[in-house]
């Protein structure tokens, strides 16, 4: 499936953008006020050409003591980040971003252009449906057809309380 195949993609609101020039002061207010954890940086035609994460600001920004007000985003955004296009696979990005752990993905469309940002939380909850349905399906072919799905969605849900008590029982000591 494409990440624009979606239906939930259509819906996203537009990326929040900021120019190279922008200060980090304007940036950082922007993301709190939207309660953002990045701004994509973009140049005049809207090609993605960096990421300015709440971690660069913490890490760039605030553990080297520049100013907000004079530093610009280009000065610390991350500028080796991942972008995608809007026809590329769902499920290979997933992939990737949980690999590569980065969290927020920007999407372009065929001539650069950004579309739209993905996290890897709307990825999850885009492909969760469909995971549920394939293992309904795998397990009524494998268990036979006297089964009905609420033995099914019991057993999964025993599955995670267990597994949740095992760690509040490790976690405990």
């Amino acid at each position: 499936m494409q990440i624009q195949d979606r239906p939930e993609f259509a819906s996203k609101p537009k990326p929040m953008t900021a120019l190279a020039d922008d200060t980090i002061r304007t940036a950082a207010e922007r993301m709190a006020q939207k309660n953002y954890g990045a701004v994509i940086i973009v140049d005049d035609a809207e090609q993605v050409i960096g990421m300015l994460t709440e971690r660069d600001l913490m890490r760039r920004v605030l553990a080297e003591s520049r100013d907000p007000d004079t530093t610009n985003g280009a000065d610390v955004m991350t500028r080796e980040g991942r972008v995608a296009r809007i026809d590329d696979n769902l499920i290979d990005w997933l992939r990737i971003m949980s690999n590569e752990r980065f969290r927020r993905l920007p999407i372009v469309d065929e001539k650069g252009k950004l579309t739209s940002i993905m996290t890897q939380g709307d990825f999850v909850s885009y492909t969760w449906p469909d995971l549920i349905n394939q293992a309904v399906t795998l397990a009524k072919g494998t268990m036979g057809k006297n089964y009905q799905i609420f033995y099914i969605l019991a057993g999964v849900l025993f599955y995670t309380l267990a597994i949740g008590l095992a760690f509040a029982y490790i976690a405990r000591g």
